[in-house]
């Protein structure tokens, strides 16, 4: 083992220290190989120094307060490296006081649980808003299921439709009389969107039997003049021979051929249907069909509404418009075709 004895080496060394120095030997001395240095994250204290602030032997030297660091003998000075990262600690979030006072101050609310009044309170509104729907869809529309065979071939025996009950809605001008500078007149009800026309398929409580509902076409509007052909198996409207091709068999007569249907709001109107407008109606089969043919009309308070859809037939769902068809006569037709 060999000694450093000679002062030389080391200027400002003295002999004592030399003495003290140990000794260095390459092949048993693990300076080079020391472990990983110690740092304590409580205290602070740097790897190079132990917690009273002394110098590790054989550490590296700490840096001066001047910035500059000194070899263990204190010459060659040399500027000061930072500590490597791996000894950093961990990032953290860094705040400002005022952040860091609103953190503390906040107050967190717990969410109070859904007391049993508020849940019966809104299963009620949702029951009375269902109920609403419903109500205003019934007033609405209404399914009904045919029965018989008098509307061959236009509607079959058990086919099932929706009937437009706002179709013929009237409205009663005579509230608004109120109104400055106006003034309903003598015949205040209107229809909104216009009142039963020629063609149209109509369901209505039957005059002969008020407990059940019939469906049939309009053929005769209020002053209509309706002759039934039977020789020829026409149906004329004013004089004038209606086109029918929808319907099937023979037109025959009832109790008379010639009917007159009366004036709306008149007295013969209240004597012949208790109305202020009564209609004619008829059967698309035409010789299996109890219609106005037997003597009676529909008054207007008797209609439910006009048909709009159907959407089961055959024991099968079949959504088709109802058979409506719009009046048209056989000169019309004639004078349209040779244009």
């Amino acid at each position: 083992m060999s000694r450093i004895d000679e002062p030389d080496d080391f200027p400002g060394v003295g002999e004592a220290e030399t003495r003290q120095r140990p000794a260095y030997d390459p092949l048993l001395d693990q300076w080079g190989e020391r472990s990983r240095p110690r740092y304590d994250w409580d205290s602070r204290v740097r790897p190079d120094q132990h917690a009273d602030g002394d110098m590790l032997f054989g550490d590296t030297p700490v840096a001066a307060d001047n910035g500059d660091t000194y070899n263990f003998y204190g010459y060659g000075a040399q500027s000061a490296q930072p500590y490597p990262d791996r000894y950093q600690p961990y990032y953290q979030e860094q705040m400002t006081e005022l952040q860091r006072r609103l953190r503390e101050g906040t107050i967190t609310i717990p969410v109070t649980e859904r007391k049993w009044l508020v849940t019966v309170r809104e299963l009620a509104e949702t029951l009375l808003l269902a109920a609403l729907i419903f109500l205003a869809v019934r007033a609405s529309f209404q399914n009904f299921r045919v029965e018989g065979a008098s509307m061959n071939p236009s509607l079959e025996n058990g086919e099932y439709l929706i009937v437009n009950k706002l179709s013929y809605a009237e409205i009663d001008l005579s509230m608004f009389n109120w109104l400055p500078f106006f003034d309903a007149g003598d015949d205040p009800v209107h229809h909104l969107w216009g009142g039963p026309d020629r063609g149209d398929v109509i369901v209505f409580s039957a005059p002969t039997s008020p407990n059940r509902d019939f469906i049939k076409r309009v053929i005769g509007l209020p002053g209509d003049h309706v002759h039934i052909d039977e020789q020829n198996s026409i149906v004329e409207v004013n004089g004038k021979a209606l086109t029918e091709p929808y319907i099937a068999g023979l037109t025959r007569c009832g109790t008379t051929c010639d009917i007159f249907v009366p004036e709306s709001g008149t007295l013969e109107a209240h004597n012949t249907c208790a109305s202020d407008n009564c209609y004619f109606v008829m059967g698309d089969n035409r010789q299996n069909s109890s219609d106005s043919r037997q003597g009676w009309m529909v008054p207007e308070e008797n209609i439910v509404g006009k048909t709009f859809i159907t959407y089961w037939e055959a024991g099968g769902p079949n959504i088709g418009l109802a058979p409506n068809h719009a009046a048209s006569f056989a000169e019309e037709d004639s004078s349209g075709s040779g244009q």
